[in-house]
């Protein structure tokens, strides 16, 4: 694939940074006010009212989706009419887990925290709106964008696919996102062109059969011995009749059948995910599954129930796009800033919005340089504040340079100007612990 046209826009980037800079502290009090307060999807109103009133005291109109989250339009007056329009999105909602960090900011509700770092994202994606508002006010923002801020991310159905039914990507020609990784450190990101995360579906099977005493298992369907043979077997069809390239996994999270020591039940379940990187096998799977549990239970004289949710499609990251996030990274971070992700078998409801449009997802670095490593969805996790503000750098660069339509070339010393300012310098203190 061709590489796009090549340009510098020095003066752009250093705009950028000293405008994301003026309001940073702003935007981490920001992420430690929704820190505290966690929602759980698709109730995550606090948030929303908050994000709007504080953008329509930045002059922008905001418009409110049904349930919860919001989107708005940047550069959307009758000058924009014609030009492409950018979006960015950031995600709102909290994880049903208690939080154990300390901080001085933990959550305040019990039995929810923000342990995937959708606060980071958030403040970030506020922080480049505001940014992108005032680069439009001056006349210097090439084309429309739209901030999405959508609801519901942990749960399936996410919340993507109702932002999308609502018109977040109407006139939208490519989506751009972040997500926080506590194990790169603070003022990297990791980008990957093609799938960066998994296909994630839902997989519940349930057998019954009349049940009986453990010394005739013969008189009855041996439930217990039907969902083993269940547990083995079906993840070894699918490794035969899928290709492995996909990297096809089915891995099995509950099972429950029976309590007493020589008692067959008459029911039993056995729940777990297939996760896939290939959104063609993925097409395939849940009919493949379906034989392969008739068929591996046909012998045992049980009947069977399947359930099989579809959740998320892999995200799969378009070339031309990576490469503009590549290149606004390295423009207004530095060039040393952009590192190769891994790919995870992880979900991610960001891939909804690039079966519409072309777009991709990369990976900020969280992690404290030195400091600890961590995994996201722990209750004790802590992310470097200072991923903030370069999140709001990279996103409100990305805007501009996919509106140009044009990738850049950093020429060193001249448009990467930021710097990471060490933790306690009096722009973001330190996250201090619980005394």
């Amino acid at each position: 694939m061709q590489s796009p046209p090549v340009s510098t826009e020095p003066d752009v980037a250093r705009r950028i940074t000293e405008l994301v800079a003026s309001i940073e502290p702003e935007l981490v009090e920001v992420r430690r006010r929704l820190h505290a307060h966690p929602e759980p999807a698709r109730m995550e109103h606090g948030a929303t009212e908050f994000l709007a009133q504080r953008l329509r005291r930045a002059g922008l109109e905001p418009r409110l989706l049904e349930g919860t989250g919001l989107a708005v339009n940047i550069g959307a007056d009758p000058r924009s009419r014609g030009r492409r329009r950018i979006a960015l999105r950031a995600d709102l909602d909290a994880l049903p887990l208690t939080e154990t960090s300390g901080l001085r900011f933990s959550s305040t509700r019990e039995g929810l925290a923000h342990a995937c770092g959708h606060d980071i994202h958030t403040a970030a994606l506020l922080g480049a709106a505001l940014t992108l508002k005032a680069l439009d006010d001056a006349g210097e923002l090439p084309s429309g964008v739209r901030c999405i801020f959508q609801p519901a991310e942990e749960v399936q159905p996410g919340g993507a696919e109702a932002v999308i039914t609502q018109g977040a990507l109407d006139g939208v020609e490519q989506i751009y996102a972040l997500h926080c990784d506590p194990k790169v450190d603070v003022g990297q990101l990791g980008s990957r062109i093609g799938a960066i995360t998994a296909a994630s579906d839902n997989v519940t099977v349930t057998v019954s059969s009349s049940g009986g005493h453990t010394s005739r298992p013969h008189l009855t369907g041996d439930v217990v011995f039907a969902l083993g043979q269940l547990i083995t077997q079906l993840p070894a069809v699918l490794g035969r009749r899928l290709d492995p390239r996909a990297g096809v996994n089915l891995t099995w999270g509950a099972v429950h059948a029976g309590r007493a020591t020589n008692a067959i039940p008459s029911s039993g379940t056995l729940a777990g995910t297939l996760r896939c990187l290939d959104g063609r096998v993925w097409q395939r799977a849940a009919k493949i599954v379906q034989d392969s549990v008739e068929q591996i239970l046909a012998p045992y004289g049980v009947d069977v129930s399947l359930s099989y949710v579809r959740g998320v499609p892999p995200v799969v990251n378009e070339e031309r796009a990576v490469r503009t996030i590549d290149a606004a990274i390295k423009d207004i971070i530095g060039p040393d800033a952009v590192i190769l992700t891994d790919q995870s078998l992880g979900g991610e409801d960001f891939a909804w919005y690039l079966t519409k449009v072309p777009g991709a997802l990369v990976r900020l670095g969280t992690r404290t340089p030195g400091g600890p490593s961590y995994d996201l969805h722990r209750g004790d996790i802590v992310f470097d504040e200072r991923s903030i503000g370069i999140g709001a750098r990279v996103l409100a660069r990305t805007a501009v340079l996919a509106g140009n339509g044009k990738a850049i070339t950093t020429q060193e010393g001249e448009a990467a100007t930021f710097r990471l300012p060490p933790i306690g310098n009096g722009l973001i203190p330190p996250p201090l612990p619980a005394p």
